[in-house]
């Protein structure tokens, strides 16, 4: 099979996906009889990103796989075409997903002790209904809270291949310039309902989740990149 016809082939199957597919989705594209092998795959891949490096969509590496992406610069003109606004989400759940994405895995009581406050019911089941986070076990104290951590999906939709892509929190002065990051803004008030707090001395999954003098503005984590969100050209996009 020639490269062009691969190129085209991964092309249509990535824009009727709409959604990130890896190699090995792309490699059941093709019968075993006509299967290209993975190098020359990857070699189209890398053309069809260099194809697109003048338009107004790229080739997207994600933590799922490739997808194609409009231009982030593109942005306010493409949203123009979902009447519905995205949703907005208050500094309470951005400063509650920012922990457990840089101080993973975190039961709700260590997040507690962070912000001071207790972690609302609503805000955690937003966050696991978005799947951008997940239970991932359970801390062997009495009551057994829940470990959370971040998802595929997190990173999938903040253009992250991995955690280590996560911006140094160094360079965010605070969660003002966090929330503009996300493109998000304060409009969502938390909800009446607060949950209560683990009622048990809480003993460290690991270094990381108890390192007792953490704070949001004196860490540093991952490489110097900055969180974006998607624009996905997926016939099926949402309106993230």
């Amino acid at each position: 099979m020639n490269s062009d016809l691969i190129k085209k082939i991964i092309e249509g199957a990535l824009l009727a996906a709409g959604k990130s597919l890896d190699i090995g989705q792309i490699e059941g594209l093709f019968e075993d009889r006509e299967r290209p092998p993975r190098d020359q795959l990857r070699a189209a891949l890398e053309e069809i990103d260099t194809d697109c490096r003048e338009r107004g969509f790229a080739l997207k590496q994600t933590a799922s796989g490739y997808r194609f992406q409009v231009d982030q610069q593109l942005a306010p003109w493409v949203n123009r075409l979902w009447e519905e606004k995205p949703k907005r989400y208050s500094r309470a759940m951005l400063e509650t997903l920012s922990l457990i994405a840089y101080r993973q895995p975190l039961t709700r009581g260590d997040i507690e002790l962070v912000r001071g406050v207790a972690v609302s019911s609503e805000i955690i089941k937003t966050l696991q209904e978005r799947e951008w986070i997940r239970v991932v076990g359970y801390r062997d104290v009495p009551g057994k809270p829940a470990l959370f951590a971040t998802t595929k999906q997190f990173l999938d939709y903040f253009n992250l291949t991995s955690l280590d892509h996560l911006p140094a929190l160094g360079e965010i002065e605070d969660l003002s310039n966090l929330d503009s990051e996300l493109e998000l803004t304060l409009a969502v008030g938390e909800s009446a309902d607060q949950a209560a707090r683990e009622g048990s001395e809480i003993e460290p999954a690991d270094k990381a989740a108890s390192d007792g003098d953490f704070s949001l503005d004196g860490q540093i984590d991952g490489a110097h990149k900055h969180l974006q969100p998607a624009v996905d050209t997926g016939i099926n996009s949402n309106n993230e």
